[in-house]
């Protein structure tokens, strides 16, 4: 699928993207952490350069890190955040052991329908979680890390599933689908994304507005049938 210039507006002009400050996004970025429940604005400090956010601080649980992440990629103009968030435990509280961790991780994948339990292996440590196996499915995939996230003494996951599909697709209609999923998704704007295909291998180029614009993009490409790898060089340009 080709790219295609942006279309004139009523007086015949193209459109001319906005240019934000550094200044514009740190405090559009310390709004949405504000804006974002699961995350203390006084637990996270924010810094903006060319773009790129830098955010710093401490909190006392994974998923705090990691919705702060995404509350940043959320933000207009910018394109690429540096988590440095640490983590450490309520003061006063026990830190869960890696054995804590592992059977706790253990239960909650095989408690969700969403994920063959059976074909997961979970390992635990210094509070880093590591999945491995291999299912058919991204979404699989995706739903395994989900699990693990937000439990207690977490402090980074590792997803290293492997996307195993049992189905083949025609390679063609392999990419005419994923074109077509493009096309249908009110989040990305189709015309500036380039599908090239390679075998069971999806490669995403061009270039769109957003990090959630660009992870559409390869949720959409990981749920044609037969995809087993995709490789997103698609890049941020607001």
């Amino acid at each position: 699928m080709a790219a295609h210039p942006a279309p004139p507006d009523d007086a015949g002009m193209t459109t001319t993207p906005e240019v934000r400050t550094d200044e514009q996004i740190q405090q559009d970025v310390l709004a949405e952490l504000r804006w974002d429940a699961r995350v203390r604005p006084n637990e996270v400090a924010v810094a903006a350069r060319d773009g790129i956010v830098t955010l710093a601080g401490w909190v006392d649980n994974y998923v705090k890190r990691w919705a702060a992440e995404r509350a940043a990629q959320r933000v207009r103009g910018v394109v690429a955040v540096a988590n440095e968030i640490g983590i450490r435990p309520p003061a006063g509280e026990a830190e869960p052991t890696d054995t804590d961790i592992a059977a706790a991780a253990a239960r909650v994948v095989e408690w969700n329908a969403l994920v063959p339990a059976d074909q997961i292996e979970v390992t635990v440590s210094a509070g880093r979680v590591t999945l491995r196996g291999e299912v058919e499915w991204e979404y699989e995939r995706g739903e395994a890390e989900r699990a693990v996230r937000g439990l207690a003494g977490v402090r980074g996951v590792t997803n290293s599933i492997a996307v195993r599909p049992r189905q083949r697709t025609d390679p063609e209609d392999m990419e005419h689908r994923i074109a077509q999923a493009l096309l249908r998704s009110a989040e990305t704007d189709a015309e500036r994304i380039m599908v090239e295909q390679d075998g069971d291998r999806v490669i995403l180029r061009g270039a769109v507005r957003s990090w959630p614009e660009r992870r559409d993009a390869e949720r959409a490409a990981w749920s044609a049938p037969g995809v087993r790898h995709v490789e997103n060089d698609i890049r941020i340009a607001p």
